[in-house]
């Protein structure tokens, strides 16, 4: 199974990626925003089954050939520290983008169709899928056992994460409408402070990482 030590660099970098707004986090906000916070914990639920999803596709796919192949598992390092970096500089440029969520305005819905919306931005989440196919290979260990158990586990321990961290995100911008509505550049500095810290964890990524 995965060391206690690549358990907790996992979840610091996990953390790290899930709190920065990104697809599925802007999603969750305008949901709570538009919706309210039932709506918003409803699409958080489906989202993380989404991402799970993605979990599954790399452990029984991808893990076995990184498993077997280090220069693979570089190639792969490589492109997903290169995307991230990509991401936390996409992240500043269009930080404005963010107070659009204000403007959100939606019918109601059942939560039937929320947790399905939901389930659908989480899987298809670009940067949630170059995480489970770049990222997440690099905290496992092919001494300590099979790579795809691994790899599952650390997924469930990214869901975790990202329930929390939604949750949170989501009932906030439920409660917190008028505050954002009265200053939309407190999301623009958010998304732009969330921006350096993914370029920096990309250029750690890619200096870092696992060693055969």
């Amino acid at each position: 199974m995965v060391s206690t030590g690549s358990l907790l660099a996992f979840a610091v970098t996990a953390f790290a990626l899930i709190v920065v707004p990104g697809p599925s986090v802007l999603f969750v906000i305008s949901r709570g925003v538009a919706l309210g916070k039932r709506a918003a914990v409803a699409t958080v639920i489906g989202n993380a089954a989404g991402a799970y999803s993605q979990v599954v596709v790399v452990a029984l796919g991808l893990g076995a050939i990184i498993e077997s192949s280090a220069e693979v598992f570089t190639a792969v390092k490589l492109i997903g520290a290169a995307y991230v970096v990509f991401l936390g500089v996409q992240a500043i440029r269009h930080r404005r983008r963010l107070s659009t969520v204000l403007d959100a305005a939606t019918a109601p819905r059942g939560t039937r169709r929320i947790l399905r919306e939901g389930y659908v931005v989480g899987i298809t989440n670009p940067k949630a899928a170059v995480f489970m196919a770049a990222v997440l290979p690099q905290f496992t260990d092919p001494a300590r056992g099979h790579v795809p158990l691994q790899l599952l586990a650390l997924g469930l321990v990214f869901v975790a994460i990202a329930l929390v961290s939604d949750s949170v995100w989501g009932l906030a911008a439920g409660y917190a409408r008028a505050w954002l509505g009265r200053s939309p550049q407190r999301l623009e500095a958010l998304g732009g402070l969330g921006g350096l810290v993914m370029i920096g964890l990309g250029v750690r990524l890619a200096l870092v990482g696992r060693r055969d």
